[in-house]
Order: structure tokens, then C-alpha cells, then sequence
């Protein structure tokens, strides 16, 4: 009996052991990811949070601590509130319009329509391109003299446009070009999730007789749910974080009528040296991308909760 127990107490102690050297190898592969993580990411985040605290230029050694008074500044400016204003326009255009163009590009290329290999290279290239190049190339085709969109407005009997010469025009022409490259991106997340539907649900589907719009409110859209909601939140996050194509565009903004949030900051910081204050716009940038995750995240919660009822 005695012997038994020792036998049993050397398996435990193996197994223990066992897991001990597990975890330890687990740790020891994550360890480099965990190290760039926090040398890329965590630190720098804690670094523009403790700057933030501090007016200094960036320059010099001397740093005086203000406390809260650079987010009190930040809640008073004008300059702020259009930015993030502006910043709302591209949110908007990224939900509304990229993600559902991305799902009808998606679409396309999960039927059986002909030259899908030639329409998968045409929608996914533009997201292939550089966005300083893809730029550059509609600041040309926006050109009012010579530009290729004033000529086919020209063409369909329209008066043309001084497209970035007025804010109005200039946000307007920005929006296009942002839907214009990232509507594939959300084509590629879409694509995958339609392939992973399983085929049973669709042959359920035709023997109780729905037709192909039926069948993408009722089996289609609700598969997908998962992916629309992600892709909500790399929408709303890449639009507070978007800066190089209004820089490329529009030069960083004229004035504050088309500044962004990513431009305010890197106005502040780089060309005012005002680094303390430009770290207080970051800080805010990075509290209302995780106020915004959280309300998504927040409102898919109750949606799976009235599903499940």
C-alpha cells in the first residue's frame, strides 16, 4: 500500500514537473514578442501619457510638469473639436460605405460570375498600392485643369470642380480616395468569413424555397455578424489613427477647416514644438478609440443576447 502511494506521489511530482517545464518554454517563445510588444507599443503609449503631463518642446531637457492643464487646453480648443469633427466624417464613410462595399465586392467574387480572377486583381489593387503614392496620384486626377475627374464631369456636362481648393470640396475628395483604397480590405475579411459558411445552410435554404436575397438577409448577413463587427472596430480605430493620406492630400490641412486629429497632433508636436500638447491630442486619440471599441463591443453583446432569447 505504502508503495503505492509513493508511486502515485512520484507521478504527481512528474507531472507537475512536466507542467512546470511547459510553462516555462511557453514563456520562453513568447518572451521575444512580449519584449517588442512592450518596447514598441507599451512603452511608448506610457511615454506620450507622462509627456502629456508636461509643457516642453521636445528639444530641450526642461520639462514643466502642468498637471492636467494641457487636457483642460485641449477641451477649450476650436482647433480640436473640427479636427475631430473631420475625424467623424471618416468614421462615418469607413462604416457606411467602405464596409458595405467591401461585403459587395466580397459578394461578387463568392459568385459564379465570369472573370472573377481579372475582378479580384482590380478590387484588391488599390489596397496593394502605397497610400503617399495613391495620393499623389488623385491630387492629379483632381487637378482642376487637367485632371481626369473634371474631365469626365466635363464629359457628362458638368461645371468643373477646385476640388482641394475649399474645405468642403477637399474632405469630400479625401473621403473618396480613403473608401477608394480600404473598401478591399474589408473585402478580404468578408471573402474568408462567406467561405467558411457551411454549404448546408444554403441547401436548407432553397428546399424551403428562398430566393438569393432571402437567403443573404436570413443566412448570409447573420453568418457574417462576427466579421461586421470586427471590421466596425479596425473601421472606427484606423479612422481616429488616419494621418497620411490628408498629409499627402491636403498638405496637413488648410487652416483647421480640414485638419484631422492625426495632423492637429503632428502639427503640434513637430512644427509648433509643442510636444507636450501634441501628446495630450494623442492620448485623447487613443481614450476615444477605446471608448469606441467598447460601445461596439458593448452593443454586439445585447445583439447576441436578444438572439439568444
Amino acid at each position: 500500500m505504502e508503495s503505492k502511494n509513493s508511486t502515485n506521489i512520484e507521478i504527481n511530482e512528474g507531472r507537475q514537473k512536466g507542467d512546470k517545464n511547459r510553462v516555462l518554454t511557453i514563456l520562453l517563445f513568447l518572451l521575444p514578442a512580449l519584449l517588442i510588444y512592450t518596447i514598441f507599443i507599451i512603452y511608448p503609449i506610457i511615454s506620450t501619457l507622462n509627456y502629456s503631463l508636461f509643457n516642453w518642446n521636445g528639444i530641450q531637457k526642461d520639462m514643466l510638469f502642468v498637471g492636467l492643464q494641457n487636457y483642460t487646453n485641449l477641451l477649450t480648443d476650436p482647433a480640436f473639436w473640427s479636427a475631430l469633427k473631420n475625424n467623424l466624417y471618416v468614421i462615418l464613410v469607413s462604416i457606411f460605405i467602405q464596409i458595405p462595399l467591401g461585403l459587395v465586392m466580397a459578394l461578387i467574387l463568392s459568385s459564379r460570375l465570369k472573370g472573377l480572377k481579372v475582378l479580384n486583381v482590380l478590387f484588391f489593387l488599390p489596397y496593394l498600392m502605397s497610400t503617399v503614392a495613391v495620393g499623389l496620384l488623385w491630387v492629379f486626377m483632381f487637378d482642376p485643369i487637367n485632371g481626369s475627374v473634371n474631365k469626365l464631369l466635363e464629359f457628362l456636362g458638368f461645371e468643373s470642380i477646385h476640388w482641394l481648393a475649399s474645405s468642403g470640396t477637399a474632405i469630400i475628395a479625401v473621403l473618396i480616395v480613403i473608401a477608394w483604397q480600404f473598401a478591399p480590405f474589408f473585402m478580404i475579411l468578408f471573402r474568408a468569413s462567406i467561405v467558411g459558411i457551411p454549404e448546408e445552410l444554403y441547401e436548407a435554404s432553397d428546399i424551403d424555397g428562398a430566393n438569393g436575397l432571402e437567403q443573404f438577409f436570413y443566412v448570409t448577413l447573420p453568418s457574417l455578424m462576427p466579421t461586421i463587427v470586427s471590421s466596425s472596430i479596425l473601421a472606427v480605430v484606423g479612422s481616429l489613427k488616419t494621418f497620411d493620406i490628408f498629409y499627402v492630400m491636403l498638405g496637413g490641412g488648410s487652416g483647421n477647416t480640414t485638419e484631422i486629429l492625426g495632423t492637429y497632433m503632428y502639427r503640434q508636436s513637430f512644427v509648433n514644438f509643442n510636444m507636450g500638447y501634441g501628446s495630450t491630442i494623442a492620448t485623447m486619440m487613443l481614450i476615444l478609440a477605446l471608448i469606441s471599441v467598447v460601445i461596439i463591443q458593448v452593443i454586439d453583446f445585447r445583439r447576441q443576447k436578444r438572439e439568444e432569447i
